[in-house]
């Protein structure tokens, strides 16, 4: 038997629940993981809260990230012992996922953990890290560079925005961030953030084309906020997108992309091949700074994820929030 959380839906309603789980009921996999850490992402808390259609089948553990010691492998790559990260994958929504104790998993799903980082270390990243960290590197593979100008970042205060801030500063660019909590200024500007707009001036519907203002951008937001930081990028400007909070929808122009050559760029990191991940932890293990993880995350045992994803669903989460699943 294992600790763990539980989403039902049933005649009784919508439900997440912490309580003992059989291990026999762990679906199939090659490799067992005693889990160590995993997190709440915003994903996470749409799972757990059934505010958004996130999990697929039902009973689901939750927890699209987890880090952790192999148990059990039959996987070539993997052996008892083997620290090990695992990010996306459909896990927390198809697959049973990380916030319990144990986990299987298919091997071809995870990546050994880097050697600088501690499981904990990991899941202050976790998938909003990793997801900021691709960003990054869709920017760099589009060929910016520090000198070209600023760069913004949307919902910084978030998971990813809080990675993205960090990563952009350390490599020497000049960040914006944009905030709904400017009463949080100390501390982005304690990431690297040399700028800070409230994310008002982005939110509501604008011009096809606005004043030209960052050379790049990470959004995590979508949407009119979107919309809008294209509409203000330089020529030749680019976006990594990455998430929806304010929504799906993207009501802009084409002008922005034909008249000033912006690029959009998506950035799925749910179902990145395996090369890409590897090298994504290498890059974080290199160009993220150790004691930024101590002011991004925050940690809760199991016990309390429950009622922090209410709190994440309003808004009231800053940063990463890690989830001791072996804490008492």
């Amino acid at each position: 038997m294992f600790k763990g959380i539980v989403v039902e839906k049933d005649a009784e309603g919508y439900r997440a629940s912490l309580g003992e789980i059989d291990e026999s009921r762990l679906p199939a996999g090659d490799v067992t993981v005693r889990i160590e850490y995993s997190t709440l992402n915003y994903k996470d808390g749409l799972a757990i809260t059934g505010k958004g259609p996130v999990v697929r089948s039902f009973p689901m553990v939750p927890g699209i990230d987890f880090a952790g010691v192999v148990e059990q492998s039959d996987h070539p790559e993997f052996k008892p012992g083997d620290p090990v990260v695992l990010n996306g994958w459909g896990v927390g929504e198809t697959h049973w996922g990380g916030l319990a104790q144990r986990a299987r998993v298919k091997g071809d799903w995870l990546i050994p953990l880097p050697k600088r980082f501690s499981a904990r270390d990991a899941m202050a990243i976790g998938t909003a890290g990793y997801t900021a960290m691709l960003c990054v590197m869709a920017l760099e593979w589009h060929g910016l560079k520090a000198a070209d100008g600023p760069v913004l970042v949307t919902g910084a205060n978030g998971g990813v925005g809080s990675v993205a801030v960090a990563l952009l500063a350390n490599l020497g660019y000049k960040v914006t961030a944009s905030t709904g909590r400017l009463n949080e200024s100390d501390y982005l500007r304690r990431l690297g953030a040399s700028d800070l707009i409230d994310r008002s001036e982005l939110s509501e519907p604008g011009k096809p084309l606005q004043k030209e203002r960052w050379i790049a951008a990470v959004d995590s937001v979508g949407s009119h906020t979107l919309a809008n930081v294209c509409a203000q990028l330089r020529y030749n400007g680019v976006v990594a997108a990455c998430g929806m909070a304010q929504g799906l929808d993207l009501p802009g122009s084409v002008a922005p992309f034909i008249l000033r050559g912006v690029s959009l760029i998506g950035v799925d990191s749910v179902m990145r091949p395996k090369a890409d991940r590897v090298a994504a932890w290498e890059r974080l293990a290199r160009d993220l700074h150790g004691p930024i993880l101590e002011d991004i995350a925050g940690e809760i045992p199991l016990a309390q994820a429950i009622d922090a994803a209410a709190r994440l669903m309003q808004g009231e989460i800053r940063g990463r929030l890690v989830v001791n699943v072996n804490a008492p």
